[in-house]
């Protein structure tokens, strides 16, 4: 997002940290981007005939952009902890709620105070990897601060845009909390959050999402221009290379997450894998009958995430306009599409189609057309998400029983496993060719978005999977470190009779119910 200092309606001059967030019509795929130096200078095009538009607040998408955020709280609370919670034992249905809804508000501090410094700021020699300290305590935050969107010229506050991106970070952490659902000690629990949010999510937001926005990039091309493009000194060259390169590795690369595949699911989905594996299975897993103790709750639960997850996608493009809206039908369809597909794959081989089933399925979709939704046609969207509700459904039940490991409420096969279908699907049906929006280009015409006229399947697909590939071996250092580290010190399992009788109360000393 690029920041400006602002007064009324008059752009100042002071350039703050050059940050914006990877989606939308203007995301990644951008560099295409770094190919101007090769194509629109080659054609020596005219500076005179391109204007970069003033810095414009609009009313309407502020507003939006509010509303999404609002929504992708009511994921978390009370939506994720309400599916979780009813997919665990009525012993332990408080003790799920207490986790998520405290992850959140601990990820909410953790934040402001460090976070969006580490994930959206110039992190100088590391900034490939991490953001600096520039924004600790929101350092030079203030309401007339702005965060580019992902057209040019049009800017929202950044408070509003600091909100949106943490709802995101309070999320990620939570949904780890499926995994090891029923066994955990929740002070561990607690440290391991602050830990891993720092070393692992904060990294790969800023790796994937960090850039200098339109109208920074294509300020930056039209000096290169004006300077004589090809024929340019090396100082100006090398003034272009400065801030097209300040960027997080994977979106140098090219990557494709619209709004959070691989900083969100796959992140999120090792993590719970790594914890369940050390942690250890449950007292009883395998021998005593383990069923959700309400479906109910967990249908309610399901139908929040899906209500809430529109804020998540189509409130990733920072403006309500048509990319907006195809990431909005994208979430409707293809969700749609992989509850049937788990629901019949269910139905053929079990025997019967099941109400946990359908959510289940629901869920692997949305997370699976969340690095796609403004990617990909509805056509696209439907394809690929029927593929994560069979392939997950497989993953929950197949693979989980032969490889015998306790992820209680499935964190892995339904995020990592749809969230990596999702991040490889967004390479093949990008492709404008299959109904996909095409890889965005901000630099051969300074101040329009124009989309790079060519596609290449096989090459994006490769870099999508470089995407997979980082997050997989960060999130799994990062996480097997952590627990060995926190299991040594205060412990990360409550003891055997504690866990017997329920964290409700041997952890909090409520009960969920009391009748």
């Amino acid at each position: 997002m690029a920041l400006v200092k602002t007064s009324g309606n008059t752009q100042g001059e002071e350039r703050m940290s050059l940050i914006h967030r990877l989606s939308g019509a203007a995301g990644a795929g951008a560099l295409s981007l770094l190919a101007f130096a090769g194509s629109a200078l080659a054609q020596a095009p005219d500076p005179s005939s391109f204007t970069i538009p003033e810095a414009t607040v609009e009313a309407g998408h502020t507003s939006f952009m509010m509303i999404a955020t609002v929504l992708v709280l009511l994921m978390t609370i009370p939506g994720l902890a309400l599916f979780y919670g009813g997919l665990v034992r009525t012993k332990n249905m408080l003790s799920v709620l207490m986790q998520v809804f405290t992850i959140t508000a601990l990820m909410m501090i953790m934040w402001v105070v460090i976070g969006y410094s580490l994930a959206f700021t110039n992190g100088g020699e590391l900034n490939p990897y991490v953001g600096g300290l520039s924004k600790m305590f929101l350092k030079g935050v203030d309401p007339t601060t702005l965060g580019a969107t992902f057209s040019n010229g049009s800017y929202i506050p950044e408070y509003v845009f600091v909100c949106f991106q943490m709802t995101f970070a309070c999320i990620t952490p939570a949904l780890i909390v499926g995994a090891f659902a029923e066994r955990i000690k929740f002070s561990g629990m607690l440290v391991f959050m602050v830990g891993w949010s720092i070393l692992a999510y904060y990294p790969m937001a800023h790796m994937v999402w960090y850039w200098g926005g339109p109208d920074i990039f294509g300020t930056a091309a039209l000096d290169l221009m004006k300077a004589g493009g090809e024929a340019a000194s090396a100082d100006a060259k090398a003034a272009y290379d400065a801030v097209i390169g300040d960027a997080g590795m994977l979106f140098s690369k090219g990557a494709l997450d619209f709004a959070g595949g691989t900083v969100v699911h796959i992140n999120a989905g090792i993590a719970g894998l790594v914890l369940c594996i050390l942690l250890g299975k449950r007292v009883g897993y395998g021998k005593d009958a383990m069923p959700p103790h309400s479906l109910t709750m967990t249908m309610i639960g399901a139908s929040l995430l899906w209500v809430g997850w529109f804020g998540f996608n189509a409130g990733s493009n920072l403006e309500a306009n048509g990319t907006a809206a195809l990431a909005m039908i994208n979430t409707f369809v293809g969700t749609a599409a992989a509850a049937l597909a788990w629901m019949l794959v269910e139905w053929v081989f079990k025997g019967h189609p099941s109400l946990l089933g359908v959510v289940s399925g629901a869920v692997a979709g949305l997370v699976a057309i969340t690095p796609a939704c403004g990617w990909v046609g509805p056509m696209g969207a439907i394809i690929l998400c029927i593929v994560a509700g069979i392939v997950c459904f497989f993953f929950c039940t197949t693979v989980k029983n032969a490889l015998k490991y306790d992820d209680s409420l499935d964190v892995f096969g339904v995020h990592c496993v749809g969230g990596i279908i999702g991040a490889l699907g967004t390479g093949i049906f990008a492709d404008p060719a299959l109904g996909g929006a095409g890889i965005p280009d901000y630099l051969t015409a300074p101040g329009t978005l124009l989309v790079a006229p060519t596609y290449d399947i096989a090459s994006q697909v490769w870099i999508q999977a470089q995407g997979v590939i980082v997050t997989v071996i960060l999130s799994g250092v990062v996480s097997t470190v952590l627990y060995f580290l926190i299991n040594f010190t205060i412990g990360m399992r409550v003891k055997e009779d504690a866990e017997r009788e329920g964290l409700d109360i041997t952890t909090h000393g409520e009960r969920a119910y009391n009748m």
